[in-house]
């Protein structure tokens, strides 16, 4: 049973030998948490005012980011495999906004769309867990602050200008 459980314990140290040192682990902890965080901060104003994505959809894309930004940037890579990494998280949230669209048929025979600002939402905030990933915490929270000044602000500045 020695044998075993000692063959085991070292099939997991060479599994998990990227994880690095006491710092590295807790850089990564306090980023990735972070862009929970700030996500969930969007996250939850959108879910507030009854929006589809809420706070764990926030969250997690928020999080996702920051770990597609994480890996590489703890594994070495150089600026041109950062920046195809960072292309891709663009992409791929494109495509998850691009879900969250919905066309219809308005009354009028309008064609009515919604959705748009949850998808452009979400890809804020990827932006800001691409920006906490990378450890620009400064710029992921004021990116978070003019966002919750778009989603709450803009829409009281509309109808005000909307008022005959």
């Amino acid at each position: 049973m020695d044998a075993w459980w000692h063959e085991v314990w070292q099939t997991l140290q060479a599994e998990f030998n990227g994880i690095g040192d006491a710092q590295q682990v807790t850089q990564i902890t306090l980023r990735l948490l972070f862009a929970a965080l700030l996500g969930g901060i969007l996250g939850f104003e959108r879910e507030h005012k009854g929006k589809a994505a809420g706070v764990r959809t926030h969250m997690l894309v928020a999080m996702g980011a920051a770990l597609f930004v994480l890996v590489p940037q703890i594994s070495g890579a150089e600026a041109d495999a950062m920046s195809r990494v960072v292309q891709g998280v663009i992409a791929g949230i494109g495509f998850l906004g691009a879900g969250t669209i919905l066309k219809g048929k308005a009354q009028d025979a309008e064609e009515n769309v919604k959705g748009l600002t949850t998808a452009a939402g979400l890809w804020m905030t990827a932006a800001i867990g691409v920006a906490a990933g990378m450890g620009k915490e400064s710029t992921a929270v004021l990116s978070t602050v003019l966002a919750l000044v778009v989603f709450s602000v803009m829409p009281r500045i509309v109808r005000l200008f909307e008022k005959p």
